[in-house]
């Protein structure tokens, strides 16, 4: 009878720590630290809950993107956005264009959503091309 017992827990304590592995391994927010190390595009975000911000890392920036619920023609949509840098030092290199990739991005998740940009990438969208 104990033998059968710890044979069960051990299947058990097994079954355990496949499941944490399997968690561990599709963590969307371990994908984003990840793809932030090696300085590539990821893009987390919870679409179905408004008051969380979404986060976007790329080349070596992270930026934090905090969403405005408001009325559209037909629904409650999200209707403004605001994004900003977590570390200004990591914006060396970044041109006009990188900051369009980065808001096509967001408006296919937002298509109704009007994007701000905060201090100092705003200056830059701002200023015209010389």
């Amino acid at each position: 009878m104990g033998l059968l017992l710890i044979r069960v827990f051990i299947i058990a304590f097994v079954i355990y720590l496949f499941y944490r592995g399997i968690r561990y391994l599709t963590d969307p927010k371990r994908k984003l630290d990840e793809a932030h190390e090696q300085e590539q595009y990821y893009f987390f975000d919870d679409l179905k809950n408004v008051r969380k911000n979404f986060f976007i890392t790329y080349k070596g920036a992270l930026f934090e993107g905090e969403k405005y619920l408001g009325t559209t023609e037909d629904a409650f949509d999200v209707v403004s956005i605001f994004v900003w840098v977590k570390d200004e030092t990591k914006l060396q290199g970044f041109t006009k264009d990188d900051f369009h990739f980065l808001a096509s991005e967001i408006a296919s998740n937002y298509p109704n959503a009007e994007i701000n940009w905060k201090n100092p990438i705003e200056k830059l969208m701002k200023s015209k091309a010389q």
